[in-house]
């Protein structure tokens, strides 16, 4: 059984996730591993993917229609090689989420979500109500489309690989059905989200944007860390949409979480309690969050986080 893992890339270099998604294709695999990078001058990227310990052969699919990554393009790319392969893997992703379902449609099979554990080449586990439970779920399709949850699967490593690099047609028509318009990129100086290795978020009762930026963004920088929140902060508007954390935001495993005025509910913790240590600091004992925290901290985050940057 050969294993297809579809890359996320900029075309330059790949994202950290398929390194994730390449661990998960491994345990899937009696065969090879295979890797898909679908874009346009994305020689970079490729050879980025045949450096990767495990990854047998890297595919790529060079054309103007893969420029944008729409998911309409990229799904009829997969679809043309689909029928070599066992198993299809996406990273469970913003683009992965996009791309996946659409190839398991066309090949009129089900989709397996956000797996977090591969039990064997049929049979693989997920969590459902918001991490409360672990199903686990056997498939009986030919061909298994999945989407893998990063944070159950450590990343491969991004050196030591030496993998052929074979070119394979491209996708030249454009399915119509999306079109490019532009792009807004955030741009900080902070790590990203899910790539960051210490986490600082900050939950509702900061109380206002001002606060937010004035408590938590000096701790966020002493850190050197990605700057997150809770969906009460940004419904409240006190941070922007993409800094969110959980269930309905982005699911992150740092190294480090520091989650200050968070009450933990479990949409929240459902996107963070993969954490290798979490520190939560919050006036309210009872707080849900101290139920996962390695470290808490009982007392107003107004005091305690300006104390901690003070010390750091």
């Amino acid at each position: 059984m050969t294993v297809l893992v579809i890359a996320e890339h900029d075309h330059n270099t790949l994202k950290p996730a398929t390194l994730n998604t390449v661990t998960a294709g491994i345990a899937c695999a009696s065969g090879d591993v295979h890797v898909l990078v679908a874009g346009a001058n994305a020689a970079e990227a490729a050879m980025a993917a045949a450096q990767v310990p495990g990854v047998a052969r890297v595919l790529v699919a060079d054309s103007p229609s893969l420029a944008e990554n729409l998911a309409e393009n990229v799904a009829a790319q997969v679809l043309a090689i689909a029928k070599n392969y066992s198993h299809i893997l996406f990273p469970s992703t913003a683009n992965g989420k996009n791309v996946a379902p659409r190839v398991a449609a066309l090949l009129d099979v089900a989709q397996i979500s956000d797996i977090t554990k591969v039990d064997s080449p049929d049979t693989f586990e997920r969590p459902i109500y918001a991490c409360n439970a672990i199903a686990i779920v056997q498939s009986s399709d030919a061909i298994k489309v999945v989407t893998v949850r990063i944070t159950g699967f450590d990343a491969a490593a991004a050196t030591g690989g030496n993998a052929g690099v074979e070119t394979v047609d491209g996708v030249l028509a454009d399915s119509g059905k999306s079109s490019f318009v532009g792009r807004e990129v955030t741009k900080s100086e902070r790590p990203e989200l899910t790539a960051a290795k210490i986490i600082v978020s900050g939950g509702r009762a900061l109380g206002s944007a001002e606060k937010f930026q004035e408590v938590m963004a000096p701790l966020a920088d002493k850190l050197n860390a990605g700057l997150g929140a809770s969906r009460a902060a940004v419904d409240a508007g006190y941070a922007p949409n993409d800094w969110q954390v959980g269930q309905t935001g982005k699911i992150v495993a740092p190294q480090l979480y520091i989650a200050a005025g968070i009450s933990g509910a479990i949409q929240h913790l459902a996107g963070m309690k993969d954490s290798k240590v979490i520190v939560a600091i919050n006036k309210d004992e009872e707080a849900p969050i101290f139920s996962v925290a390695d470290y808490g901290l009982v007392a107003d985050l107004f005091t305690a986080v300006p104390e901690l940057v003070e010390k750091l």
